[in-house]
């Protein structure tokens, strides 16, 4: 009955070295309002500089997600009288963004894509911190000026589910066009979600409500659902005009539902007007150059695994949606590993080790190189799977990486001769007459009785495929 129309506003911390419009450093962990100057704390006589790495960054992502790279973009301040701003105002690109018109492209549930737009990625300064100590509260304005880039989306998705994977797709291409480290504990890559309902078919969108500054996947979700739901039962209760207003809410994470935090405001509110201290920014033929070189994208990537290594469409998106993983999966593929099978043991045999650690891929024990060997191992037939498994879970504990001794110290090689096999298939027939006649008579089931039996006489280190097949021989 209802639809449900949410677009997203994120911030992403570019990870650039010094601050947007002057040279303090960008790095976290340092002594409270130690990385600051004149110009970060808006002292009289100081004036700003545009950061061209920035600069550089923002219009990579737009070339990544198709956008319009505008040459010459401006800046504008905006009112924003807050203790963690120093000026009062927040320089930002109102009137003309350096990204424009952009398009990303995310994967749904049942296999399909779906175009979500892009209005604008635009550059602005961050503030700083408060922080609130027992009764008094305290500034650090070390983050004020660190660059970010604003990504807004067209109003196009429809449920929580389409939201989430937009953040996540739009997560992954920062972090492989390595202009963020995205980091969303600290807060380096954030959103805004603004949500509305409307009665299906009505063209007109009904109130937004915006809800600030959510830092992770879960969270979106949970905020999205409440809010809809919140809107629905208003609606139905015939007090939509009265309980819903255009406001920013927040998300709170202990009960579970949204709050208000204030009135929303409309861009007349905020005051802007160019800023006098910046001139346009004009982006130079080298800078072009430069953002133009793209590293292969998550959609390339899978596509590539796709066509070219035979991987199924699911596996090759789960791998691709984290760079690192890719990365991990193409070291492995370098050592030997056949695609498929790292497939599996990358996702399920490693991640699974890795989960029950609360370890990630970045932080894994277990290298590319070394997973990649032993998968090769098993390719090969010098181990079984079992026996890999063993060793993986030995590595999990031990710092030894070289696959051959290990395998060698462990006792795990494959006997893959066929005359040492068929002298156990011998003796384990032998002793087992009766169940042999059994199976002749038709009771097939009792072949893995036959192929259990040999497996555990050999210790596990026959090959599992020839004791199937000298079994077959023997047993006619």
């Amino acid at each position: 009955m209802f639809e449900t129309v949410i677009g997203l506003e994120v911030h992403v911390q570019l990870n650039t070295k010094t601050k947007l419009f002057c040279s303090c450093p960008t790095s976290f962990a340092e002594h409270q309002n130690t990385n600051t100057c004149p110009t970060c704390l808006a002292l009289p006589g100081a004036l700003p500089v545009v950061n061209k790495e920035a600069a550089i960054k923002a219009m990579k992502l737009g070339y990544a997600i198709n956008a319009n790279v505008n040459h010459d973009s401006t800046f504008d301040r905006k009112s924003y009288f807050y203790p963690d701003s120093p000026s009062a105002y927040q320089i930002t690109q109102l009137t003309k963004a350096i990204v424009q018109k952009g398009e990303l492209f995310i994967d749904l549930a049942d296999g399909t894509q779906k175009r979500i737009g892009m209005t604008q990625a635009h550059l602005e300064a961050d503030a700083g911190k408060n922080m609130h100590e027992g009764d008094h509260s305290k500034v650090d304005l070390n983050r004020a000026g660190t660059p970010l880039l604003e990504i807004v989306s067209e109003p196009d998705m429809r449920s929580s589910d389409e939201a989430v994977a937009y953040l996540k797709k739009l997560h992954s291409t920062v972090r492989y066009l390595d202009i963020s480290d995205a980091n969303m504990q600290e807060g380096s890559f954030r959103c805004d979600v603004n949500v509305s309902i409307r009665p299906k078919g009505q063209e007109a969108f009904g109130t937004r409500v915006e809800i600030k500054n959510i830092n992770s996947f879960k969270f979106v979700a949970a905020a999205i659902g409440y809010e809809v739901q919140r809107q629905i039962e208003a609606y139905e209760d015939g007090v939509y005009e009265q309980e819903i207003h255009q406001e920013t809410r927040l998300w709170n994470v202990e009960e579970g539902v949204t709050k208000s935090m204030r009135g929303k405001e409309e861009a007349a509110d905020y005051r802007y007007f160019p800023d006098p201290d910046l001139r346009p920014l004009i982006v130079t033929d080298e800078m072009i150059a430069e953002a133009k070189i793209m590293p292969e994208l998550p959609d390339a990537k899978a596509k590539r695994y796709i066509e070219e290594l035979g991987l199924k469409s699911y596996d090759a998106h789960v791998i691709t949606s984290d760079k690192e993983m890719a990365y991990y999966f193409e070291e492995m593929l370098e050592n030997g590993a056949v695609p498929k099978t790292a497939v599996t043991w990358l996702t399920s045999e490693l991640l699974g080790r890795l989960n029950k650690t609360g370890l990630t891929i970045e932080d894994s024990p277990v290298d590319a190189k070394a997973l990649g060997t032993l998968v090769s191992k098993i390719t090969d037939n010098t181990i079984s799977g079992k026996g890999a498994k063993e060793i993986l879970d030995h590595m999990m504990e031990n710092e030894s990486r070289d696959i051959d001794a290990l395998i060698e110290e462990l006792g795990l090689a494959q006997v893959s001769d066929d005359g040492a096999i068929l002298a156990i298939i011998d003796e384990i027939l032998a002793d087992n007459q009766d169940k042999v006649e059994q199976y002749k008579g038709g009771k097939e089931k009792l072949f893995g009785f036959f192929v259990g039996q040999t497996m555990k006489a050999s210790k596990g280190s026959a090959n599992p495929a020839k004791v199937n097949e000298l079994l077959k021989q023997r047993l006619g």
